[in-house]
């Protein structure tokens, strides 16, 4: 983990953000003591949802599939059928 006092992190704030860009966590320090005040770290984007075996690329599911089924369909499927 790397440290970095309120200063040095607005000194070298662009050089700060492409180390946590590349996984590293930054823990910015205040006062002589250098007392952890805040946390610097990546955002991670959210991936989208797949289907297990189904890592085919280009395939993903669409936010539809986890929708809850119509009533009538869940009544088809349990009740066995038509």
């Amino acid at each position: 983990m790397i440290s970095a006092t309120i200063f040095e992190a607005k000194t070298n704030f662009s050089s700060l953000v492409k180390v946590v860009q590349k996984g590293e966590v930054v823990t910015i320090t205040s006062g002589r003591r250098k007392t952890p005040v805040a946390r610097l770290e990546a955002i991670r984007p959210v991936k989208k949802k797949r289907l297990g075996a189904l890592e085919t690329p280009g395939f993903v599911l669409s936010e539809q599939f986890f929708e809850p089924l119509p009533d009538e369909e869940l009544r088809l499927w349990n009740e066995g059928g038509e």
